[in-house]
């Protein structure tokens, strides 16, 4: 039986920090007299008044929260959450409710597809509400992967299972703990991140959008341009902080309490690494050779490009898709990487790719010894079946997700480079794609309105790992 009142609770809770943080772009609105105060006030008291009725329903009620109750929890949080969140674009004059929800699911998805254009003369206060729905999208996945994912045994997951995200009806407390250590190290990043772009020659406003947006690795800009827009120092701070974005933020919360730098044991951690310094060095070498370019120059365009497709963040400093036709093929591939578990990004993360690539050459050996046993380990724990049937799973319903709606696009009406590379960039939540449309000089706006609802939903069940919203389709799931 789900727990309706305790999920309408938290529910409420959640839109409470929405219709506050409402409050920040109306400040910058009123500072500079931009004239849309009113309609972050308007939409606060809406999206208010929403979480006080939604809360109410569930006070007093007892917070224990069931396996389906979670499934269940994670989908609706982020559907309410950008229900309400778009109501400040929709009040903005320019922008219709399909356009605006679009960009809010991009956003809190830290997809960072966008649909607007001329953001160089767009109000302060709508940048500001931009980039603030991506940070608060980037700490509110951090938490949903370390301590719900697990618990859900999504693709894998469960092989990071902490002491605080273990099957208990008292989830609620030690999900707090947790949560606590983890917007600490988020803001303290946010905050080096911001200082960071300072010294590289940016304004304050440019410097807390874009290290927002970076750590989250979402992707936002305050300019059209994006990071082209910007120095060379800019593109290197941007890309340690994209870097770091991808790791794990639980490590970072180990280290500051047990006082070691535990980065070391972690495989993915070591897998993420020795991928992103040997892509890099490989494709900046190209890039020199096969641009005419001096090598340092190649390799911050290469790196920096390489960073923010891996991490699924989608900042741009270049069109990377006129390097070539193998430039092409090689970022649409890296658009399914990913960064490690427990980070910002999206698609589908490295320990995957370890894990598959485990079961291989588990499979290849035992094709030459098929009587012996080969136990499999990950990070020191032991590779169950159970773990790989979830893997698998994951990895079919990844693929066939991006074949679905690649079919969709096509058939409202989008041409096939945009709808196939769409696909991959929504369910990826890598932002821009490729090809004229809807490659990183581009945007979103042309499409239809069914391809923007139905990319909406690709950047949704991307965001929570896909087996999180499919459980949700089963008529078992809603039996009691």
């Amino acid at each position: 039986m789900i727990n309706i009142r305790p999920l309408s609770f938290l529910l409420g809770l959640f839109l409470a920090v929405v219709a506050g943080l409402m409050l920040i772009p109306a400040g910058v609105s009123l500072y500079h007299a931009e004239g849309l105060a009113g309609e972050f006030f308007k939409s606060s008291m809406i999206t208010f008044i929403a979480a006080m009725m939604a809360a109410s329903t569930g006070f007093r009620s007892q917070l224990t929260l069931s396996t389906r109750d979670l499934y269940l929890f994670t989908t609706l949080t982020w559907v309410v959450v950008s229900l309400f969140a778009a109501l400040p674009f929709t009040f903005y004059h320019h922008i219709s409710y399909t356009d605006a929800f679009f960009e809010t699911m991009s956003g809190i998805t830290t997809t960072g597809s966008t649909v607007l254009s001329g953001l160089d003369d767009t109000a302060w206060s709508i940048l500001i509400w931009r980039s603030l729905l991506q940070w608060l999208g980037g700490i509110g996945f951090i938490v949903m992967g370390v301590a719900i994912f697990p618990m859900l045994n999504v693709g894998g997951m469960r092989l990071f299972r902490t002491e605080s995200s273990d099957w208990s009806d008292k989830w609620m407390p030690r999900t707090q703990l947790i949560g606590r250590g983890l917007v600490k190290v988020y803001l303290l990043l946010t905050a080096l991140c911001c200082l960071g772009y300072l010294a590289a020659g940016m304004t304050p406003f440019e410097a807390i959008n874009h290290a927002m947006t970076t750590l989250s690795t979402g992707g936002y800009s305050t300019t059209d341009s994006s990071m082209t827009h910007f120095s060379t120092l800019a593109h290197w701070n941007g890309s340690l902080f994209m870097f770091l974005g991808g790791l794990p933020m639980l490590i970072f919360v180990q280290m500051v309490h047990m006082r070691s730098v535990t980065v070391w044991n972690d495989q993915q951690v070591k897998g993420y690494l020795a991928f992103v310094i040997c892509a890099s060095l490989l494709l900046g070498w190209w890039l020199s050779h096969q641009q005419q370019m001096e090598f340092f120059p190649a390799l911050t365009l290469a790196t920096f490009n390489l960073i923010s497709v891996v991490t699924t963040t989608g900042f741009a400093s270049t069109d990377y898709s006129a390097w070539g036709p193998a430039a092409s093929i090689i970022f649409f591939f890296l658009m399914f990487v990913g960064a490690c578990s427990g980070s910002t990004s999206g698609a589908i993360k490295i320990f995957r790719f370890q894990l598959a690539g485990a079961v291989l050459h588990k499979a290849l050996r035992q094709q030459i010894h098929p009587s012996a046993l080969f136990p499999q380990r990950y990070n020191r724990r032991t590779i169950s079946e159970d773990i790989v049937r979830s893997l698998v799973s994951f990895s079919m319903l990844f693929i066939a997700t991006i074949v679905v709606l690649a079919l969709f696009l096509v058939l409202v009406g989008v041409d096939p480079v945009s709808s196939l590379t769409g696909a991959v960039t929504a369910v990826t939540n890598v932002g821009p794609g490729l090809g004229e449309v809807i490659g990183p000089a581009g945007n979103f706006a042309s499409l239809p309105d069914a391809a923007k609802w139905a990319l909406s939903l690709g950047m949704l069940l991307g965001r929570l790992e896909i087996i999180t919203v499919a459980v949700l389709l089963l008529p078992t799931f809603w039996r009691y």
